[in-house]
């Protein structure tokens, strides 16, 4: 045996066997490299307890197969050490340092496949490189990367829905309810694997957040296939009928043609899950901004006033209600071509102008990939369209669009999406995606993207009590999944007692007052469209107001302070010098909870809590010298703590 190391790589020749070994900047996180009789595995250990055990690598192209018969060519090691901002995320700044190891093989065509790991202290990032002396473009057929999880890992992930199915045949939109703590290779709902990102609790030795970035035009959108009984999860390409079965499934690009990043986020507890920027690290912006592009708060009358109050009279309701609580824009949604008028809207944005109300419009993706009937429709499908509609929405001065109903993962989709957020800027427009895929580093990738919805958002309180029963349970989930890795449009913050227009009909709400306020912190998007409706003017105290009047969309820290998914959760963000702290829990009972505040040690801070009739109380607290605050939140309930 041979062993040669540079920086924080060993490699190991065996006879048949080449390992190759890198290493965390701490030196606590590791992945071992192997190549034995031509396959390529590799495995990860966090603090000498496997997290991954000897795992699948390799592609399978038109130009050769990768996933057998290799040969190991050589490996380089190189360091990773970049800050960048985030001007519209859950930190502001962010200072990424990891170690590369690149290892080259060859395939019976003596072309080349480049594996690529990314090692920081908490987060792995893993790609391939495919290279050629003689052919300029490839198509990928599958990858064969896969996730070996060791027996006793449970699961928090979602089905993937099959293709065309759901509303109007507009689905797979990552709308799929999360399971909780089901042990790996528990066949999915649906017999197609799952979507990412997907959470593994490794027993007591960690956990493991795996996803996927850096996804444009030139790749497609991957999930998990259904694990094995022994906890194997391999990569999926799309399926043959998302996008109503426009494009091909797999992956065509010009060579060298580098893959989608597939990230893994892991440690002994979940302060690495609900802090990392692995969506965002080691990916960089494909343009620079038109213009700077203003985060906010926006009133949206169709959450509970549904279709009908898609007219005149209500949108200027909603813009007075904007206008009312200082927020920033009102989204008019779908149907506003028909039920107002195109002819309508330049005095309807002209009066929210005059109220210092900016508009977000809504329009259906739509050419022909589902049977969704709302309006606009085939505004966004083609160039031509497309910036005739963005012109005209420059020239009245709209500042965003909310884009909706697009059911598939296959580059053709990604191509549309990357078409309409650079036409978008062009025209000075923000982009928010409804009804859609994960966005994978989009918020770095594309500066004018905002926010995507990519999961069971609000809506769903409106359409099933059983949605608005599981109200709590979900944001002791999300956090720690899906609004881990990206912006999340969730559509927070109701206190109507019904969700409807009154109180008179519609799904019960189960959650508390404060529960609902916790929302707007525990949910990050630089774009929050808030369930707020015009009564909740007289109904709630000042100081719940004026909490929902100044709480931030931007954070410039996010912290881990406790919780566990599907139990509780606590949340701590910091814009500027004030901090807030968000908590919510999914128990019926009432819950007490002492909170580790350290940088708040001896401070007074505010808290809202539960009262005993479930509205929201104000009270101050100090917390104490050692870093300790105790909260009591009732049955279903939430709290927040924050500093003036």
């Amino acid at each position: 045996m041979r062993c040669f190391y540079s920086l924080l790589l060993c490699i190991f020749f065996v006879e048949g066997m080449v390992a190759q070994e890198v290493c965390s900047p701490d030196g606590a996180l590791k992945v071992k490299l192997t190549q034995e009789e031509g396959t390529v595995r590799y495995g990860v250990e966090y603090r000498g307890k496997t997290l991954l055990e000897p795992s699948p690598l390799g592609v399978e192209t038109s130009i050769g197969d990768f996933t057998s018969g290799l040969h190991h060519v050589g490996s380089v090691m190189r360091k990773v050490d970049e800050t960048y901002a985030l001007l519209h995320g859950k930190v502001s700044r962010v200072h990424y340092v990891a170690n590369e190891l690149t290892a080259t093989y060859t395939n019976a065509g003596n072309d080349s496949l480049d594996v690529i790991f990314r090692v920081a202290d908490n987060d792995i990032s893993l790609a391939y490189r495919i290279r050629s002396k003689d052919k300029s473009r490839c198509t990928i057929y599958r990858e064969r990367t896969g996730f070996d999880f060791p027996a006793g890992t449970t699961t928090f992930i979602t089905p993937q829905a099959p293709a065309g199915s759901g509303w109007m045949k507009s689905k797979p939109s990552y709308e799929e309810e999360y399971t909780v703590e089901e042990p790996v290779g528990t066949p999915s709902r649906y017999g197609l694997g799952y979507t990412f990102p997907a959470l593994f609790h490794v027993g007591n030795d960690g956990w493991v957040l795996v996803s996927e970035t850096g996804v444009s035009s030139k790749y497609a959108g991957t999930r998990l296939s259904d694990g094995t009984a022994d906890g194997l999860y391999t990569i999926e390409f799309p399926m043959k009928g998302e996008n109503g079965g426009i494009g091909d499934t797999t992956v065509t690009a010009a060579l060298p043609l580098l893959t989608s990043w597939k990230t893994l986020t892991v440690g002994e507890t979940l302060k690495p899950i609900v802090e990392t920027t692995s969506a965002c690290n080691g990916i960089e912006p494909l343009y620079e901004p038109s213009q700077h592009y203003v985060p906010g708060r926006s009133t949206w009358s169709w959450i509970l006033w549904q279709d009908a109050s898609c007219n005149y009279r209500d949108q200027q309701t909603f813009i007075d209600l904007a206008a009312a609580m200082g927020y920033e824009y009102i989204l008019i949604d779908a149907l506003w071509d028909k039920q107002i008028g195109y002819e309508n809207m330049p005095s309807l944005i002209a009066y929210a102008q005059s109220k210092g109300v900016d508009v977000i419009l809504w329009y259906n993706s739509n050419g022909a990939w589902n049977d969704a009937p709302q309006g606009p429709k085939h505004k966004m499908d083609t160039a031509p369209a497309r910036r005739e509609e963005m012109e005209w929405m420059k020239r009245l001065g709209v500042k965003g669009i909310k884009v909706d109903f697009f059911g598939g993962d296959k580059q053709a989709t990604m191509k549309l999406y990357e078409d309409i957020l650079t036409d978008a800027d062009r025209y000075g427009l923000f982009v928010n995606f409804h009804g859609t895929t994960l966005p994978r580093g989009w918020e770095r990738m594309y500066p004018n993207h905002f926010s995507s919805e990519a999961t069971l958002a609000s809506e769903n309180l409106v359409f099933s009590q059983d949605f608005a029963d599981k109200e709590a349970l979900v944001s002791t989930i999300l956090p720690f999944t899906r609004n881990a890795v990206a912006a999340m449009d969730f559509g927070p913050v109701f206190f109507n007692r019904r969700f409807s227009k009154d109180d008179s009909y519609g799904n019960y709400r189960r959650t508390t007052d404060a529960f609902q306020v916790a929302t707007a912190v525990l949910y990050q998007s630089p774009l929050q469209h808030f369930g707020i409706t015009p009564n909740n003017l007289e109904e709630q105290p000042e100081y719940v107001l004026d909490f929902m009047k100044k709480v931030p969309v931007v954070w410039d820290e996010t912290r881990f302070v406790d919780g566990y998914p599907g139990k509780f959760c606590v949340i701590a963000r910091r814009a500027g010098i004030k901090w807030y702290i968000a908590a919510t829990h999914a128990d019926h009972q009432p819950k007490e909870l002492t909170l580790s505040l350290p940088w708040l040690a001896g401070k007074q801070v505010k808290i809202l809590y539960d009262k005993d009739d479930r509205t929201a109380g104000l009270k101050t607290a100090t917390v104490d010298k050692m870093g300790n605050l105790t909260i009591r939140m009732q049955g279903l309930g939430g709290a927040v703590v924050y500093t003036d």
